[in-house]
């Protein structure tokens, strides 16, 4: 053997030679694709091959040497032993103020029509997170321009809120309320799992040329496939923790994190996870804190992510898994009544039930006592509600039921507002502390 080989042998002996990337696939089943012979990490794409070309999946997971896939798209026509090989990472999401009235997928592609996205940032997958002392604490409040929240359940400036709304209460009406009304200096909307009709009613009528001028809309559609459904998700939170390390101020609007729930459910069954809690895998609720955790303040220097993660509540019932435990990792919650809707009580917000952790951190002490005042007698009323409407309880036999019910006219017209206006915070906070001494009086 010369000295050549000899040398040959121990180079291939120390860098063994890699295996091929490129590999085949071996089954199809539901939204999965198994593949061999690929080397390929977690999160990469790969390139497919079909009849009609080629469509793009990406690795969710490995067995052995099986490697999970999940197209992005619809995949027909695709090849039993079809050609399955690792492609270069893109460019990844545009970032940038170039983004302020667009309408884009989970991807970063454009919707509405206007030419490709340009911008000289570009963002990766990977979440970095956030030490959490490096964050400012929430002092702040957030003007949202909606009466009922500006004054009983005021928001601070990072913080992420629950929406807690069944189908059909007036939820994506209250978000356009937001877009409107807030002082947020950028708006990022997902639109997550919605139906294609409800997206475009979304961003003309609801949303309107005024909130789209300072707002970015990320749309994943229901016929979207649920790793996209993900994507739009996570497109969102990046594009808004973009925004807040430039400094600016972000009111982060996701509609909805039970869609989100339910898309990474559809992988983690679809790649063998077992079930755990309704049908939900483990990895649901891991994911789920992993996106809240993206809101919130910056360090010095930063602005703020203030989130409202809307939650659809199968048949109106707060104890749903992924109710349930979005309550206990977000800041506070804001239930929409439809008994409220049913009634024509818009927006149908349920102050008995709703709370906002941070509000006597975010007002004055006034403030917060005249809040208080407003809703014990708002609950009053409502626990006694029954014997009133039927004219069984007897004027003069109780003193707080007497003056909630001579306040119930003037509580209900703070508590309403119509879709288009605007009350900023000072004047809710003003006629909130006339309600409270008129309450006292």
């Amino acid at each position: 053997m010369s000295l050549s080989q000899k040398i040959d042998k121990h180079i291939a002996r120390i860098h063994p030679a890699r295996p091929h990337v490129a590999g085949h696939l071996t089954r199809v089943v539901g939204l999965t694709f198994e593949a061999v012979g690929v080397r390929a990490a977690i999160g990469a794409i790969c390139g497919v091959e079909t009849a009609q070309g080629e469509v793009t999946a990406e690795v969710v997971g490995f067995d052995d040497d099986v490697i999970y896939l999940m197209p992005h798209d619809d995949a027909h026509g695709v090849l039993p032993g079809a050609k399955v090989r690792p492609l270069s990472r893109t460019a990844g999401i545009p970032l940038g103020m170039e983004l302020l009235g667009r309408v884009i997928d989970g991807s970063g592609n454009p919707l509405d029509g206007l030419g490709p996205v340009v911008t000289q940032a570009h963002g990766t997958s990977e979440r970095h997170k956030m030490n959490p002392l490096v964050r400012r604490p929430i002092r702040e409040p957030l003007d949202v321009g909606v009466t009922a929240i500006n004054g009983l359940i005021t928001v601070g400036q990072g913080q992420r809120m629950g929406l807690f709304a069944g189908s059909g209460v007036g939820k994506s009406v209250l978000m356009g309320m937001m877009t409107r009304g807030t002082t947020a200096d950028v708006i990022v909307v997902g639109l997550i799992g919605e139906r294609g009709r409800e997206v475009k009613e979304f961003i003309e009528d609801i949303l309107g040329e005024e909130g789209r001028a300072r707002s970015v809309v990320v749309a994943s559609p229901a016929d979207q496939s649920p790793l996209m459904r993900l994507r739009g998700c996570e497109t969102a939170a990046q594009i808004a923790e973009y925004f807040r390390d430039q400094g600016l101020n972000v009111l982060l609007l996701l509609d909805s994190l039970t869609r989100y729930a339910m898309a990474q459910r559809e992988i983690a069954l679809a790649i063998g996870e077992p079930p755990a809690t309704k049908g939900y895998p483990p990895s649901v609720f891991a994911k789920l804190p992993a996106l809240v955790e993206r809101a919130g303040n910056g360090g010095e220097g930063q602005g703020s992510i203030t989130a409202f993660y809307t939650v659809l509540t199968e048949g109106d019932d707060l104890q749903d898994p992924i109710a349930d435990s979005a309550r206990a990792i977000l800041d506070g919650h804001i239930v929409l009544s439809r008994d409220l809707a049913e009634a024509g009580h818009y927006p149908a917000i349920d102050i008995e039930s709703s709370v906002s952790r941070v509000m006597p951190q975010v007002v004055s002490e006034q403030h917060l006592k005249d809040a208080m005042a407003i809703k014990q007698l708002y609950s009053t009323y409502q626990r006694s509600r029954d014997l009133i409407s039927i004219g069984a309880y007897t004027q003069g036999s109780d003193p707080k039921i007497d003056k909630s019910i001579q306040m119930m006219p003037l509580m209900e017209r703070y508590l309403k507002q119509g879709m288009r206006e605007v009350s900023a915070f000072d004047d809710c906070a003003t006629v909130l502390g006339q309600l409270s001494q008129q309450a006292r009086s």
